[in-house]
């Protein structure tokens, strides 16, 4: 097995203190709020589709949340640098595709097996090599087939929810256009606020109000969280669709973006270690039904915007301090968001994607292997099932099969394992 990366001296209650920067408490709130706003709106919007029980999806965001908050203190003060963990955005979509034709156990068992190796490539050290053996911009394509019907619902229910999506958009649209004002309130909780806001002055349809009040109570009044373990079921047809895709998703797409914005704040993450501390950690989270952990990459850029460096890892921490509350709670805000008009979660969860939709289209078509990267795409949305596996698979591997083929020269320029 490979060494993994000897760490910084863990920070004493002295260091701490010491440490206990403004900037470092106020960044950490601001990526937990971001957390907590559109990539949960994707957590339930996926759950809905799936018609997932409503303690169920609250267990996925216990697990997300709760859970990864604690990896993300005990593995940002283990390092002293900022390590904000959470959930592998294009997994959950991923899951979401896959729950139109798989049972739930099924998805649990290709949780475990992809954990299992994650856990196994980060304690090898081959983390480098797979991420140069399927080259970036065709598991981009992918992603981007995957994301792209967030993209499209968003505009659909500009038409046909126009009274709660249209002011969602417009402040989305107007604080995105003034930087100034964006810093002081995110675009994407200025639109979550005002959605809030038609919601509660009845703007969405006449007795929504006490619709809404109706399923906050729900049919009980549950408050903390009761993880719902899920037995997983393992077979051949989650294994080919899940396992593999589930494991890109946390070691390529999501780790490696998240080491990228790392490493321009000049700190030098420990990729395999957090590869293995992924891998671990997924086998837990499975437990409840939470899709895969990863090394959040919009999280820990919020983190490291500003403040002094070296107490960054306070605001890594700050984030998991409030991600563990707010999971403890997760049944209240579960029932909450469930019972809002479904139009209201679709379109944060659209804001959400756009950028990264956006950086999933330009990652896949700026250089090279784009031919791969269109295949990949054009493949994933086309929705194809082969032997039950579903087309995020299958783009993949027709992507890679077509790249191999005919941009041979691209494949030839680009740096050979190490």
């Amino acid at each position: 097995m490979h060494k993994l990366e000897a760490p910084a001296s863990a920070p004493q209650l002295s260091d701490l203190r010491r440490d206990l920067h403004p900037q470092a408490l106020i960044n950490g709130l601001i990526g937990f709020v971001f957390a907590a706003s559109g990539p949960l709106a994707i957590i339930l919007s996926v759950g809905s589709a799936a018609e997932l029980p409503t303690e169920l999806i609250a267990s996925w965001v216990f697990g997300c949340f709760a859970l990864n908050g604690v990896l993300s203190i005990v593995m940002s003060w283990r390092y002293r640098m900022p390590l904000a963990f959470f959930w592998t955005i294009p997994g959950m979509v991923l899951v979401g595709e896959s729950l139109t034709r798989l049972p739930f156990a099924e998805v649990v068992g290709a949780y475990f097996l992809s954990a299992l190796l994650t856990l196994v490539l980060g304690l090898s050290g081959w983390i480098g090599r797979i991420m140069r053996a399927i080259p970036l911009p065709i598991v981009m394509g992918m992603v981007a087939g995957v994301f792209l019907r967030f993209g499209t619902d968003l505009v659909r229910h500009l038409q046909s929810d126009l009274w709660i999506a249209g002011p969602m958009v417009l402040v989305f649209v107007g604080l995105s256009a003034v930087p100034q004002a964006a810093r002081f309130l995110p675009p994407l909780i200025g639109a979550l606020l005002v959605g809030a806001l038609a919601i509660a002055w009845g703007a969405v349809a006449p007795g929504s109000a006490a619709s809404l009040a109706s399923g906050i109570a729900g049919s009980d009044a549950t408050i903390v969280a009761n993880p719902v373990f899920t037995g997983p079921s393992f077979t051949w047809r989650a294994a080919f669709e899940l396992v593999v895709p589930l494991a890109i998703t946390v070691l390529v797409v999501q780790n490696g973006q998240g080491g990228a914005v790392l490493r321009t704040a000049q700190h030098q993450a420990p990729i395999n270690a957090i590869a293995a501390a992924c891998g671990l950690w997924s086998l837990l989270t499975a437990c409840v039904g939470a899709v895969s952990t990863c090394l959040t990459g919009p999280t820990n850029a919020i983190v490291v915007a500003s403040g002094p460096r070296d107490t960054h890892y306070i605001g890594a921490m700050t984030v998991g301090v409030l991600a563990v509350v707010f999971g403890l709670f997760s049944p209240v805000v579960t029932r909450f968001l469930l019972a809002t008009p479904g139009a209201f979660i679709v379109v944060l969860g659209g804001l959400a994607m756009l950028r990264v939709l956006q950086t999933a289209f330009q990652s896949a078509f700026k250089e090279r292997y784009s031919l791969g990267a269109l295949i990949s795409f054009v493949v994933t949305v086309s929705g194809i099932q082969i032997a039950s596996v579903g087309a995020p698979f299958w783009g993949l591997v027709a992507g890679t099969i077509v790249s191999r083929i005919l941009e041979a020269s691209d494949y030839a320029q680009a740096s050979p394992p190490q």
